[in-house]
């Protein structure tokens, strides 16, 4: 199991993305803090895991644009595994306006939890990272951290700034041995995406249909959603440190997901680098 012994923080874990995450981890052995403000749906993740009967899992309230919470949480977190070692900034909504129809308070609430939420769940895991002089910051991006979508000021600007907390992370975690690395997702169909299907058609005029294959699908590759499979094998790679090199390296990395593409796809490919074996010698396909 390559995550054995090591604790997991996974916000917005209750659906979605972070539910996968989390179960992923927790598949390979990873203790795993579910933390929503849902806790129906941090339960239903926590019962998911306990059926598989690999590593374990907590629910735990997170608020994440709460200070207060956010650091009573990982307290209540650190003291029931006795460490941290990965936090997975992943939660997040969407609203969707033009700019001159885009209510303020919906803007803050937006970028808030994004990129408030990420600092605050930063500031409060480094604290037992720094400790212990290991960790692994993983912050969920998007193809909204590079590339832009019209509707989606507070989104956009939201995933650049995490792009650029991430960048600064990986310079002052370096010397606690603490790495930080950015997945860059393109459109996977979860509810936070389908929800903004019908949202996008009434703000643009246009057809559900012509949403998804012109709007969200039309500039990428294969016209498709991504799966989580892809985000969640760089996951792996940045918790295991394959992406940052060794403690102490000052580093950070996106993937940019522009088409669906299966896990052992992209495990097969990376295996098969040249840059892959020049670094970790050649490894049986078996393992992944």
């Amino acid at each position: 199991m390559k995550l054995k012994n090591n604790v997991a923080v996974v916000t917005g874990a209750g659906s979605g993305i972070g539910r996968q995450i989390a179960l992923s981890m927790a598949a390979e052995g990873a203790s795993v803090a579910i933390c929503d403000i849902d806790m129906e749906g941090a339960g239903k993740t926590v019962d998911m895991i306990g059926k598989e009967g690999k590593g374990e899992a907590a629910a735990f309230h997170m608020d994440v644009t709460s200070e207060d919470e956010v650091n009573k949480a990982m307290a209540a977190i650190a003291e029931k595994w006795g460490r941290i070692d990965t936090l997975v900034s992943n939660a997040g909504i969407q609203i969707v306006h033009p700019i001159e129809k885009f209510p303020y308070d919906q803007f803050r609430k937006l970028v808030t939890i994004h990129l408030d939420g990420a600092f605050l769940t930063t500031k409060a895991a480094v604290k037992y990272m720094y400790e212990q002089k290991s960790g692994s910051l993983i912050y969920m991006g998007s193809v909204h951290s590079h590339e832009a979508s019209a509707l989606k000021t507070a989104y956009v600007a939201a995933k650049h700034g995490i792009l650029g907390l991430a960048r600064v992370m990986a310079k002052e975690g370096a010397e606690h041995g603490v790495r930080s690395n950015v997945i860059c997702p393109g459109f996977v169909k979860t509810p936070l995406v389908e929800k903004q299907i019908p949202e996008q058609a009434a703000d643009l005029g246009i057809s559900e249909e012509d949403v998804v294959n012109n709007v969200m699908l039309g500039g990428t590759v294969d016209s498709a959603f991504d799966t989580a499979g892809g985000s969640i094998y760089r996951l792996y790679e940045a918790t295991l440190g394959r992406i940052a090199g060794q403690p102490g390296h000052i580093a950070y990395t996106t993937q940019l997901m522009t088409g669906a593409r299966s896990l052992l796809s992209i495990a097969q490919e990376l295996l098969n680098s040249t840059e892959f074996q020049t670094r970790y010698g050649s490894t049986n396909n078996s393992e992944f």
